[in-house]
């Protein structure tokens, strides 16, 4: 299904009945990565999910994006939905949009998973995210393919589950370019570590246990009182995709508990 929010044409899916859950998902995939986690919360969510601004089948933009840009398009789909609250769900680019929508509109989130993920990036990590521009500018996505699933998966799972990993690299050589750049300069600037304390809804931060973003998750638990913090073992960067059973099992006992 489509509909124009914020400017822009936004692809979403809903799945299931219940209260809304609303899932993000990372920089350069799209909400199919999603599939083994909607199977499980559909029977007791209505699950919205939806293709990031310049991902999938939304809209593609020229120019740098912001997270404030890409949460008022995830606000502006709500609002268009008649969404006045939601559960949220977000993955690497996804979390750092729902950390932001929290605390843009905290009326709206009751409750956040963030998954692999951070709340701060230094200055000097711009360099590498430059990188990853002029690469994706002057050779497009297929040169993005290799490097990115081997930050995203472990090297077992690369080698032993080619077919789970394919469906992901299809997602990234099928980013637009602009899409994948316009998130590119957003990811980097995001600078919220000092204000999660101000984030009063439940949260789980979830992680792969080899993430290189593993640390800064758990930052994100030490930060907002009374959150959660689980670490997946043999999972790296995509640990929904990795993982799933480990995924949906911290995810299943997150909810038992916060909707009681």
């Amino acid at each position: 299904m489509r509909t124009r929010a914020n400017g822009i044409d936004i692809h979403y899916m809903i799945d299931g009945n219940g209260p809304w859950l609303t899932m993000s998902h990372s920089l350069a995939c799209d909400s199919r990565m999603w599939d083994e986690q909607v199977a499980v919360l559909s029977k007791r969510f209505k699950v919205l999910r939806f293709d990031t601004r310049g991902h999938g089948q939304t809209q593609a933009t020229t120019g740098a994006y912001t997270l404030e840009l890409l949460a008022d398009d995830a606000a502006g789909l709500l609002a268009e939905l008649g969404v006045k609250e939601t559960h949220w769900i977000g993955i690497s680019m996804g979390a750092m949009i729902g950390q932001t929508l929290a605390l843009k509109k905290p009326a709206l989130l009751k409750s956040l998973v963030l998954a692999d993920t951070t709340s701060r990036n230094p200055p000097e990590v711009w360099g590498m995210w430059k990188d990853r521009i002029d690469v994706a500018e002057s050779k497009g996505m297929e040169a993005l393919v290799d490097p990115t699933l081997a930050r995203w998966f472990t090297a077992p799972y690369i080698k032993g589950r080619p077919e789970r990993v394919k469906p992901i690299a299809d997602m990234i050589r099928a980013t637009p370019v602009a899409g994948y750049v316009g998130c590119c300069h957003a990811l980097p600037k995001i600078n919220l570590t000092d204000r999660l304390k101000e984030i009063k809804a439940p949260v789980l931060a979830l992680t792969g246990a080899e993430d290189a973003s593993a640390a800064s998750t758990k930052t994100i638990h030490e930060r907002i009182p009374g959150s959660e913090f689980v670490s997946i073992p043999s999972a790296s960067h995509i640990a929904n995709v990795e993982q799933p059973e480990a995924f949906n099992a911290a995810l299943t006992k997150f909810y038992d508990r916060i909707l009681k």
